[in-house]
């Protein structure tokens, strides 16, 4: 099969060695395996930070996630069949979804959306899965609860951003607040659902102060968080919550100790990776996000369609991915 991997994290994504094409054999499908032909793909940033970190043995495929046709399955699949439509994220410790075919493991797959092409959909499995465990596991926001209470949610116009605004919107009471500093990404978020926008390039308080709030309950950081660490503190409710996905080189949480706040990490690839009882609830919130779609509550966060799946394209998508100016999701679809 044909598969885009790389090898070299040292490699500048300007050498067309960084990330190339080679052919694989086809892998074969363990017990809970879905085998699924790849139609599309999107590019997320985790993509990119493991392919500037880590020095495989073997070529590696990156990419987590995909939109697909199930070709076959293994001996104790029971959630799928060969024809169906899927969308799903995949797990980190495995081959990505640059490539014609992928492995996944059925327990973190969904039927894809209905009302969604296989590009459309393909820009949902891994946003969808992290804003979801974010909100509802990590931060234990209740569906149709938290009335009176605010999210802020810091990097709100990036993909996991996209998604959660979404969700605390259409799902909860919450009082949605997002930070974009352009004026495209404040538009993007304006009309995927906050409330309220405010800039992460200006203080936080005075601009919260501006639209009568003085503290949040929840924040969302999502990114730069060791940047915006103290005046997240500052912006907190005694006994709130704050939850991180980024990779913040030092946190010193002693000056959570005054408030009694609470710090909370989500990784949506901890389940997959460490075989979980509760795994397959990967599967059971896809399926939901998939009807929340059909029915119209949430969308696609596609802001980019890259053309096919090709080296060249790929290069391009990481470089566009380390700019840190992309809102939504960039999506490649075909070979």
């Amino acid at each position: 099969m044909k598969a885009i991997v790389f090898t070299d994290p040292t490699l500048p994504l300007t050498d067309i060695h960084s990330l190339y094409a080679t052919k694989l054999a086809k892998p074969q499908p363990q017990p809970r395996d879905l085998l699924v032909k790849i139609a599309a793909i999107a590019v997320n940033p985790v993509d990119s930070k493991i392919r500037q970190r880590e020095k495989p043995n073997v070529p590696r495929i990156l990419g987590w996630d995909a939109c697909g046709v199930v070709e076959s399955v293994g001996s104790q699949v029971r959630l799928f069949k060969p024809g169906d439509w899927v969308y799903y994220a995949g797990s980190i410790d495995r081959p990505g979804c640059y490539a014609e075919y992928g492995l996944v493991d059925e327990r973190i797959v969904g039927h894809k959306p209905k009302s969604l092409t296989a590009v459309q959909a393909a820009a949902l499995p891994l946003t969808s899965i992290t804003a979801w465990e974010l909100l509802f596991d990590r931060l234990a926001v209740a569906e149709n609860g938290a009335a009176g209470r605010s999210i802020l949610i810091v990097g709100a116009a990036g993909g996991v951003g996209s998604m959660l605004i979404q969700l605390a919107r259409q799902l909860t009471k919450l009082r949605v607040l997002a930070t974009a500093s352009r004026p495209e990404t404040q538009q993007w978020v304006s009309q995927l659902g906050a409330h309220a926008v405010i800039n992460h390039k200006k203080p936080f308080s005075q601009q919260l102060a501006a639209l009568g709030i003085q503290h949040v309950d929840y924040v969302a950081s999502l990114t730069h968080s060791d940047d915006y660490y103290q005046q997240v503190l500052e912006i907190l409710i005694p006994q709130g919550k704050l939850a991180l996905i980024d990779d913040p080189k030092n946190l010193d949480i002693m000056p959570m100790k005054r408030k009694a706040l609470s710090l909370h990490w989500e990784f949506m690839f901890t389940r997959p990776v460490f075989q979980t009882k509760d795994m397959i609830k990967q599967h059971q919130l896809l399926q939901r996000v998939a009807g929340l779609i059909d029915q119209g509550i949430l969308k696609t966060t596609i802001s980019e369609e890259m053309g096919k799946i090709s080296a060249e394209n790929l290069r391009l998508a990481h470089q566009r991915i380390e700019s840190g100016k992309v809102w939504g999701k960039l999506v490649l679809a075909g070979f």
